[in-house]
C-alpha cells in the first residue's frame, strides 16, 4: 500500500476554538494500480459518538479511515469535516491518530514520543506527559527506549501520543493490538472519556464485539462498497 502523506505545519487543537462537529464522505474512491479498495463510499461520522467500521480482510476498512486522517488521498470523493470544510491544515490539527502500527520513535523512550508530539501541538511537553503518564498509567517502561518495549507498551504509548491535544476527531485502527485483559479495559474507559468530552471516535477492529457496546453508529464494508450504514440516532 503505498502512503500519500502530505506536508503542514502541526497546530494545537486545544487553542482552537471549534473542532470537528461532523464528518462527511461522498463518493469515496480509492485505487492502488489495478487494485479498487474503494467503490463510491459515502459515509457520516458524528461528533460524542463512536462508530464502528467492520467487514473482513481487504474491505476498506483501513483505506477509509486513511482518507479520514489525511494520510492517504482518495482517488476521487471528497471528505467535508464541518466547520473546516477540506481545510487540511486546520483538520490535521483536530485528528488525534492510532495507526495499525505504533509509529514510535524506537530510539527515543515512551515519554520521549509522547512530549515530541506535544511540542509539535504547541503543549507544555512536561505538563502533557504528566497528564498522559497517569491517564495511561505509563510506567517505568515509558523511560525505556521503546524498540525495547511489548507491543502492548507501545500500544499505550502511542495512543496517549494520539490524544495528548485532545483532538475532536478520534481515529483507531486496530486499538486492542497486544493489549491485555487490562488494557483493553483501560482503552475502553479512555475511548468513553473522549465521547462524554465531545470528540467523535471511529474506531476499526477485528474484534468489532468489544466495541460493539460503546458503538452508536455503524458502517459495514465489503469489497470497498458500504453495505450497512446503522445509527441509533
Amino acid at each position: 500500500m503505498t502512503i500519500d502523506v502530505i506536508p503542514g505545519a502541526a497546530h494545537s487543537a486545544v487553542a482552537s476554538s471549534q473542532g470537528i462537529k461532523r464528518v462527511v464522505a461522498s463518493n469515496l474512491v480509492k485505487t492502488y494500480g489495478s487494485t479498487v479498495a474503494l467503490r463510491g463510499v459515502d459515509a457520516v461520522f458524528e461528533c460524542a459518538r463512536v462508530t464502528l467500521i467492520e467487514g473482513a480482510n481487504g474491505s476498506g476498512k483501513t483505506t477509509l479511515l486513511g482518507i479520514l486522517g489525511t494520510v492517504i488521498r482518495a482517488s476521487s470523493g471528497k471528505v467535508d469535516y464541518q466547520p473546516f470544510g477540506d481545510d487540511r491544515m486546520r483538520v490535521r490539527s483536530a485528528i488525534g491518530w492510532l495507526s495499525h502500527e505504533t509509529l514510535a520513535y524506537p530510539d527515543l523512550t515512551g515519554r520521549q514520543n509522547v512530549e515530541l508530539v506535544a511540542r509539535l501541538h504547541g503543549l507544555d511537553p512536561v505538563e502533557a506527559w504528566s497528564r498522559a503518564e497517569e491517564r495511561f498509567e505509563l510506567g517505568v517502561f515509558a523511560r525505556r527506549p521503546m524498540r525495547t518495549c511489548s507491543r502492548g507498551q507501545r500500544q499505550r504509548v502511542a495512543l496517549a501520543r494520539a490524544l495528548i491535544h485532545e483532538p475532536s476527531l478520534v481515529l483507531l485502527d486496530e486499538p486492542t493490538a497486544g493489549l491485555d485483559r487490562a488494557g483493553v479495559g483501560r482503552l475502553i474507559a479512555v475511548i468513553e472519556d473522549e465521547v462524554r468530552r465531545g470528540a467523535g471516535v471511529a474506531v476499526v477492529s477485528h474484534e468489532p464485539e468489544v466495541f460493539r457496546p460503546l458503538a452508536s453508529a455503524k458502517i459495514v464494508l465489503e469489497r470497498g462498497r458500504v453495505i450497512e450504514a446503522s445509527s441509533a440516532r
